[in-house]
């Protein structure tokens, strides 16, 4: 038996988790194994509830399962609450409690989408690479942090064993692919970054198999725009990790098609990388894709079954190759229909 906690979240977080918990039961009834979903509050959502973000009870909730699903978090009625109080900063929380270090965001384009893309079909044809993203460290949790009316600082440290532990994972995701990473990182004017590609090449010396370069984050961020098929694996740290996925969201036409995971020694967090789009909240109109995609991660990741990640991909393409559309990848004079729609098309491929 399979145990995840649930936790909506947010705005259009809701509608998205539950296109992945369809999903999830489907594969249940075609795989004839059982499953147990836990549904706990979270962010927004929980402030409203008990006065806290996060709240102890979820958190243990979040310990003892197998893996957790998340929507999204977040929106503006919350934004004015003090830093410490808001939902991302119980996103951060969440991350440093269940030691989630890495966050793998892939960035995939699907046949069916070449024309959903901001750039040419040419160049973003057969894209497939993978960030791995410290997720703990770096300048979102350094100290001293804060600000005044003269100025703002912040403080970006890394360790060794930080900077390891997530280069480790790179070079032996790398061996599954096509044996290429690319630190990513800002050496010529920082010396955390200098600090950063030192261990990594230290990393690199068990991993001789694997062919490592490294680049200036400004030039990836160019480099992702102008050649995406030239990356395999990135590894970066979490501020520049957070804005080249970002960018690479964009490669595949929606910030709506991409998943994310985030692995710790114990603990697996999944989540789609869009934030909760109060603009359209409640209105049936998100992409459920990249968190049914996170779902096909946590098969591969968690449970250990590639085989059943690969139907999720493959149903998803079957659903976008039948020419459904939502409203974030769809071409000006093409029909969008609902998340639910979108949903049930993927589950429909996945009985087939």
């Amino acid at each position: 038996m399979y145990k995840i906690v649930s936790i909506p979240g947010d705005g259009i977080g809701p509608e998205v988790v539950a296109g992945a918990v369809a999903v999830l039961k489907q594969l249940s009834r075609k795989h004839d194994f059982e499953i147990e979903i836990e549904e706990h509050p979270f962010g927004g959502a929980s402030y409203d509830l008990h006065g806290e973000m996060l709240t102890h009870a979820t958190l243990e909730a979040c310990r003892k399962c197998d893996a957790v699903l998340l929507g999204a978090v977040g929106g503006p009625k919350w934004e004015k609450l003090a830093h410490e109080h808001k939902p991302e900063a119980a996103l951060l929380k969440i991350r440093k409690e269940l030691e989630l270090f890495a966050n793998l965001r892939p960035a995939k384009v699907y046949d069916a989408l070449l024309g959903a893309s901001s750039l040419k079909a040419d160049v973003v044809r057969c894209t497939d690479f993978l960030v791995f993203r410290e997720l703990t460290g770096g300048i979102y949790f350094g100290q001293p942090r804060g600000f005044d009316e003269n100025k703002g600082w912040n403080t970006m440290v890394y360790e060794r064993y930080e900077v390891e532990r997530i280069a480790r994972l790179a070079f032996e995701s790398a061996r599954k692919r096509d044996k290429k990473v690319i630190s990513i990182d800002k050496a010529n004017v920082l010396e955390v970054s200098q600090f950063w590609r030192n261990v990594v090449h230290e990393v690199h010396k068990d991993f001789q198999d694997i062919e490592l370069s490294d680049m200036y984050v400004d030039n990836a961020a160019m480099q992702i725009v102008r050649n995406p098929k030239q990356f395999d694996v990135i590894v970066t740290g979490n501020l520049f990790g957070d804005i080249l996925s970002d960018i690479a969201g964009m490669i595949t036409g929606s910030l709506g098609m991409l998943p994310s995971a985030s692995i710790g020694i114990k603990h697996a967090l999944y989540e789609p990388i869009h934030g909760s789009a109060p603009d359209i909240a409640g209105q049936n109109k998100a992409n459920p894709i990249a968190t049914i995609a996170s779902v096909a991660m946590m098969f591969d990741y968690s449970f250990s079954l590639p085989e059943i990640a690969t139907e999720i991909y493959q149903a998803i393409e079957a659903a976008l190759a039948s020419g459904l559309r939502t409203a974030d990848i769809a071409n000006p004079g093409e029909s969008a229909v609902s998340t639910t729609v979108m949903t049930e098309a993927i589950v429909r491929h996945l009985g087939a």
